[in-house]
């Protein structure tokens, strides 16, 4: 048996600490709801100021930084949970993987508006060291002597982001590459990301109504949650919190902020996560829901969970009596109780779907109104008993990506998937873009490229060169993996100083979806179609590297039979003065992007011509990680001139 067992977590959310912050209700009672007005985005000048913040006491010591806080007080109630059901863990293989939407954007904001003062060097330096996405992963993992752990992934994969750390823990046990997994992700609230989303109509004037006629929006969270995994077979009679018997993911390649109306993307990767447990949807109680209570997602989700979990009559076999109408599944909207917490958003709901499995509870909705036709679901007012095997969770995100994981309070059976080799077929570097060439390689118009911005227009020429170098038929259906370093820092500026000199009701709607590290995977999937799993990475300035770590590893698990890694960097003036102030000035960094092409052995995937098996080069699944050398897509070039 091989699920990945829960056997300790640690939890913020803005309902409380530890199991408050994911709690399920007693039988009989409604939800309780921690959203409210909120002074903070009032005093911004929002609009539809409505927010759920954490407490302001998280259990440890202050920092500089919100995000790194929250981080820190998840991470320090898993430790101290994991010694006392399993003492000596940290002489374990350990892997990390963890993520979140903004990083240390609280911080980034302050360095942007004290750059754009003319604030001295070191005012600026002891900002800057704080202003990356993975600012508050690796100094959370510090706190704790874990920031040198070999094997640690930070996902930048906005909405999805937890639920995909949690299906690569998976993966790594399933593969036997660590013993202990610690899976999560965190977010703060910030006015940046805030404007955002009030621009893009996306957030509620007074509470969310996930499923309701009228539901006009989401309302942002924060928080922050860890889980301990461990392979069932290795657990040592750790108590178990749930099982994690399943994962998938997918990427939609339609919109970069909408998602399909149809649902399928969110549809293949829930099958995915069903058929990687080998579980029949008609032992799936309780949906978890992404339910961002916007018109479009709602919709599209009571679609995709309507193609999954439909189950009028059980097939013979699936253990069910034969000719009973089964109930649909109840489904859980939380984020209608505790906001959108972004990266932390698909833990959170995963712990909370854990509680109810536990407690044979099904959890009651936060949401009032007549429910839509056009978005049906069952949502309890009140918590009911009910026997729950299974919970599946869905998760959804900017850049179209999608992802699932399938929860079980007994031991599912599944057999490990056996790890195959994979390729490296194709190369395609590029040190800028043309527009008018870009345009006719891509068929995307010039005018909406020239919205785009440089990190995304450098992306898509790298994979623009990939495609001639194999077909644009043979990365159809691929997924894609981005690597960044320094991220789409530049571009955050220019927002930013729009939001600071217009305020933030004025920001720019069309530009915060180029803020998130995820969009250049999102233009890149709907450009060639790479409708498989989508997310970008990035734990320090080697995270090129890391995206082909993460990239094979998906291959290796056949979650793909084919992966793009992307990196790109723009090299704009934010970036080189952020490198000056942090002392790698002295390191390689460019504009440019490359592109590569993996695959499983030709054998497996049908995808080489015959003998191209003998100049494939392979890829070490546990190749190591280096954020010391040089920067950004440089790190990845120089590993395919050592490998070449």
């Amino acid at each position: 048996m091989s699920d990945a067992c829960v056997i300790a977590s640690g939890a913020v959310s803005a309902l409380g600490l530890g199991p408050l912050a994911y709690r399920v209700p007693d039988a009989g009672e409604p939800a309780p709801v921690a959203i409210a007005r909120d002074e903070g985005l009032v005093r911004a000048g929002l609009l539809r100021p409505f927010a759920a913040r954490a407490p302001a006491a998280l259990g440890v010591a202050p920092g500089t930084d919100r995000a790194t806080d929250l981080l820190k007080a998840a991470l320090s109630q898993t430790l101290s949970a994991l010694e006392g059901v399993r003492p000596g863990w940290r002489g374990e293989r350990i892997g990390i993987a963890l993520g979140t939407s903004s990083g240390g954007m609280l911080t980034a904001e302050r360095f942007f508006a004290a750059r754009a003062e003319g604030a001295d060097a070191a005012s600026l330096a002891a900002l800057a060291s704080g202003a990356t996405y993975f600012a508050p992963f690796n100094d959370a993992l510090a706190a704790f002597g874990l920031e040198r752990t070999p094997r640690r992934t930070h996902l930048l994969a906005a909405c999805a982001a937890s639920t995909l750390a949690i299906g690569l823990g998976l993966r790594w046990l399933d593969r036997d590459a660590c013993d202990l997994v610690l899976a999560g992700g965190y977010d703060a609230l910030s006015t940046f990301v805030a404007a955002g989303f009030e621009a893009l109509r996306a957030t509620t004037a007074s509470r969310s109504r996930p499923f309701r006629l009228g539901r006009d929006g989401m309302a942002l969270g924060e928080g922050a949650a860890v889980v301990a995994l461990v392979r069932e077979d290795r657990r040592r009679g750790a108590p178990v919190m749930v099982r994690v018997a399943g994962f998938g993911a997918s990427t939609d390649a339609v919109h970069i902020t909408a998602p399909d109306r149809t649902g399928s993307g969110l549809m293949r990767a829930g099958a995915a996560a069903l058929a990687d447990a080998g579980w029949p949807a008609s032992r799936v109680g309780l949906v978890s829901a992404h339910a961002t209570a916007t018109p479009y997602n709602d919709a599209m989700e009571s679609r995709a969970i309507a193609a999954l979990l439909a189950t009028p009559c059980p097939a013979e076999g699936s253990g069910e009596p034969p000719g009973v109408h089964l109930p649909p599944p109840v489904v859980h909207p939380f984020k209608a109780q505790i906001g959108h917490t972004l990266g932390a958003a698909g833990v959170l709901e995963t712990l909370s779907a854990a509680a109810a499995l536990a407690a044979s509870i099904a959890p009651p909705a936060a949401s009032e109104g007549e429910l839509d036709p056009d978005a049906p679901a069952l949502l309890l007012e009140r918590a009911e008993p009910r026997p729950l095997a299974a919970a599946l969770k869905l998760s959804a995100a900017f850049g179209g990506a999608n992802a699932a994981l399938l929860l079980t309070s007994c031991a599912s059976g599944r057999t490990p998937r056996r790890a195959r080799p994979v390729y490296l077929r194709a190369e395609a570097r590029v040190t800028g873009f043309d527009l008018g060439r870009l345009a006719e390689a891509t068929g995307i118009a010039r005018d909406r490229l020239a919205r785009l911005d440089a990190l995304c227009r450098l992306g898509l020429t790298a994979v623009a060169a990939l495609a001639d170098v194999v077909g644009a038929d043979s990365l159809r259906g691929a997924g894609i993996v981005a690597g960044h370093a320094l991220a789409t820092i530049d571009t955050n500026d220019v927002y930013d100083a729009r939001r600071r000199a217009r305020g933030a009701r004025f920001v720019e709607p069309r530009l915060f979806p180029a803020t998130s590290p995820n969009a250049i995977a999102g233009e890149c999937a709907i450009a060639y179609q790479l409708t498989g799993p989508s997310f970008a990475v990035g734990a320090g300035l080697g995270g090129a590297l890391e995206a082909l770590r993460a990239a094979a590893e998906l291959v290796a698990s056949s979650d793909a039979d084919r992966m793009v890694v992307v990196a790109a960097d723009d090299a704009g003036p934010v970036a080189r003065e952020l490198l000056g102030l942090t002392g790698a000035q002295h390191r390689p960094f460019a504009c440019g992007a490359v592109a590569l092409l993996l695959q499983a052995a030709p054998g497996d995937a049908g995808q080489a011509a015959p003998g191209d098996a003998g100049r494939l080069r392979q890829v070490e699944l546990d190749l190591s990680v280096d954020h010391e050398g040089p920067v950004g897509h440089l790190a990845l070039l120089r590993w395919l001139d050592e490998h070449g």
